[in-house]
């Protein structure tokens, strides 16, 4: 890929702009949605913003102090950007930049380094991503699937049981005076019937129903889901773990969230290649990811980012868009109603899911709020 490198020259600030004065800077830097990293002279990070946390999927404690060469790969434009703009004393961009490593996927981003005039050898590493508009597709997604699953179920129960209930009752009297050679008709029906009820019943698991949260500690859950999957569905694939012990509680339901993790590790078992699967459980806390809630003006702050990833053939691009969608799904005897109820899930619990997908590499990444100290609801 040619490089288009754009060099920026300093200049005096123009007349006429007022700088608000009493703003913490910390503040602004962390509503940013591009990736700010501070690197100094030994190219060691120093400081990264909520962005930055969120691209390379590490906490601020686990991102500063490290050098830069542990988490980008030694030919990553980043190292040349930041050489040149030493050399320059000025902004260097990059635009297009593919950037691949195994904490952020393959993304194309722009690229911008930025010398610190006031520190002699510091740069400022700003990095944009392409895809915002597209995660930001994918949570609507979700949410908008969540929502038709809840109406879908609520109609089955009550449109489609109690019709079946009085068929298979006239069924069983049409049985009692019906010749010997109709008797197994009217079998048929009740059978047909009775396996028509128990898919409305499995799809009960998706009415709305009070949810009862409390403070979990995921890295509990996520070790019961590793667990059984190496029990059982995943005996075969390599679990790597990638974990921020700092963590606090997530607010939720802890048999809901055992059962999330389990849909989405056993999704990533099935994708990966016998003997060569490897999945990554990765914790991390984010800052400044906030969600509106629908028709109040209230905002969910959503910190906790756990992400599943695996090394399999990748989804699809057909079912990118309907992936959350009730019976959709890729496997011959699937139902498709795994990731239909794991997008319910996670709405009942104010969070967000969302996913990236490529041939070698496919991460579902689930945002979900904090408890608060005493573990109570902090929504209002």
């Amino acid at each position: 890929m040619a490089r288009q490198i754009v060099t920026v020259r300093k200049g005096p600030m123009p007349a006429g702009i007022d700088v608000p004065v009493g703003i913490d800077a910390n503040l602004v830097l962390n509503a940013l949605t591009t990736a700010v990293l501070v690197v100094d002279p030994q190219q060691r990070i120093r400081e990264v913003n909520a962005a930055a946390e969120q691209l390379f999927e590490s906490s601020r404690l686990h991102l500063c102090d490290r050098l830069l060469e542990d988490f980008l790969p030694d030919d990553s434009a980043v190292f040349y950007l930041v050489r040149q703009a030493l050399a320059d004393g000025a902004d260097v961009s990059e635009h297009d930049v593919g950037l691949n490593t195994p904490r952020t996927g393959n993304r194309v981003v722009s690229i911008t380094a930025t010398p610190l005039l006031e520190r002699a050898g510091w740069v400022v590493v700003a990095i944009n991503e392409h895809s915002i508009a597209v995660k930001m597709g994918q949570q609507f997604t979700h949410r908008h699937a969540a929502r038709s699953v809840t109406a879908m179920a609520a109609m089955l129960a009550h449109e489609i049981k109690n019709p079946l209930s009085g068929i298979r009752g006239a069924a069983q009297l049409l049985e009692l005076n019906a010749p010997v050679e109709d008797k197994p008709l009217t079998q048929l029906i009740c059978e047909e019937a009775d396996r028509i009820v128990a898919l409305v019943n499995r799809m009960d698991v998706f009415s709305h129903r009070p949810l009862e949260r409390q403070a979990v500690n995921i890295h509990r859950v996520l070790e019961h889901v590793r667990r059984v999957a190496e029990n059982g569905f995943a005996r075969s694939v390599r679990f790597v773990e990638f974990y921020d012990p700092s963590l606090p509680p997530v607010l939720g339901n802890r048999d809901q969230l055992i059962q999330v993790f389990l849909n989405l590790v056993k999704n990533a078992a099935e994708a990966v290649m016998i003997g060569r699967g490897e999945i990554t459980l990765t914790t991390a806390y984010q800052h400044g990811v906030r969600v509106a809630v629908p028709a109040t003006s209230t905002r969910l702050h959503l910190p906790l980012l756990v992400s599943v990833q695996d090394n399999g053939s990748g989804i699809p691009e057909d079912l990118h868009r309907h992936l959350f969608d009730p019976f959709v799904t890729t496997k011959p005897n699937g139902s498709g109603l795994g990731l239909a109820l794991v997008a319910k899930t996670i709405n009942d619990h104010g969070g967000i899911i969302e996913f990236d997908t490529q041939p070698g590499r496919t991460v579902f990444r689930v945002m979900l709020p904090m408890a608060t100290s005493e573990g109570a609801d902090p929504t209002p």
